[in-house]
Parts: C-alpha cells; sequence; structure tokens
C-alpha cells in the first residue's frame, strides 16, 4: 500500500467518524487487518492497546501506530496528518458557522439522532474488542476487564491509574509467571 492509499484510507475514515476514537479505532481495525489483510488481527489488537496506553487523542495513536507498522516514520506522520485533519477541518468551519449551527432545529436534531448511533457504535466496538481479547486467556481476560469496569464505574480513582495497574498486572502474569507445559 502507498503512503498516498494509506493516508486517504485514514482521512476518510477521520471525516467519517463521529464519537471519538473509540468509534475510529475498530474502522482502522476492519480496513487495515481484515480488508486489505496488512496486519494480522492480533498484531492490530496489540496496537490498539499500546495505542491506549498513549497520551493524547486514541484515533490519533492508532492511525500513527498503524502507519509505523506499515511504513515507518513516514506513515506515522502521514496517519497523525490523515487523523488530525480531518477534525481540524471540521472544527474550523464550526467556527465561522456556530451561531447559525446552534440555532437551527435540524442540526441540533440531527447532533441528537448520531449520539444514539454513536453509542451503539461504541457498544459494538467494545463488544468486537472484548471478543477478540478473549479468544486466548479467557478467564484472566474476562476477570481484568470486570474489574476494570466495576473500578471505573464504583470509584473516583483515575482511569488512567486504573489502566496501568492493569497494565502492569498482565506484565507480571505473562512475563514473569512460569507457564504451564502442555504434554
Amino acid at each position: 500500500m502507498s503512503l498516498w492509499k494509506f493516508f486517504l484510507k485514514i482521512f476518510a475514515i477521520s471525516m467519517m467518524t463521529f464519537g471519538g476514537g473509540y468509534t475510529i479505532v475498530p474502522l482502522i481495525r476492519e480496513e487495515f487487518a481484515h480488508k486489505e489483510k496488512l496486519i494480522r488481527d492480533d498484531e492490530m489488537l496489540e496496537l490498539i492497546a499500546l495505542s491506549q496506553t498513549a497520551p493524547g487523542p486514541i484515533a490519533v495513536s492508532t492511525a500513527l501506530l498503524t502507519g509505523y507498522k506499515l511504513k515507518g516514520r513516514r506513515g506515522a506522520i502521514v496517519g497523525i496528518v490523515a487523523a488530525i485533519l480531518p477534525p481540524l477541518i471540521i472544527i474550523s468551519i464550526l467556527y465561522y458557522f456556530y451561531t447559525w449551527f446552534a440555532a437551527n432545529f435540524w442540526v441540533r436534531a440531527a447532533l441528537r439522532g448520531m449520539s444514539g448511533a454513536i453509542s451503539a457504535i461504541m457498544v459494538v466496538a467494545v463488544y468486537d474488542l472484548a471478543k477478540a481479547s478473549l479468544k486466548e486467556h479467557k478467564v484472566f481476560s474476562a476477570i481484568i476487564l470486570i474489574a476494570a469496569f466495576l473500578t471505573s464505574t464504583f470509584t473516583s480513582i483515575n482511569t488512567g491509574l486504573i489502566i496501568l495497574a492493569l497494565a502492569l498486572v498482565g506484565i507480571v502474569a505473562f512475563r514473569y509467571v512460569p507457564k504451564e507445559k502442555k504434554p
């Protein structure tokens, strides 16, 4: 895949997706792991997990890491630009027409309608990512998933600290705990 084609794919995904990074990430995964088959699905899940730990928007981090995986440093830069440019263009346009958009009944109705669709997309994204990550270590992954959800829902602990703590648990569990040898 050429850098230009990569740029166009990330740009199109970023331009047509509303709701933030968690709605964009499954589309990037679908495009590059399933349709184009340029990255194995397990590698794509690792890129997504890594992009969640980086500061900043997850969509930009995922585009950066996908570009780096496919085309090195130039691909990373192209991924960043392609992911950032559409929201920048949209925000710039909205800046000039804000008062009209804010007062327009149809625009407000469309945005309210999109919020429901975005919620559904996020549920599907969480389901797909959970299903893929539960393939190999089902019980461990389910416990981590439930622990993260319960901790973030019922405590005021910073989500970043929860992710960091559970990442450390995963590192210890898979790097330092001896694995059982299969006969």
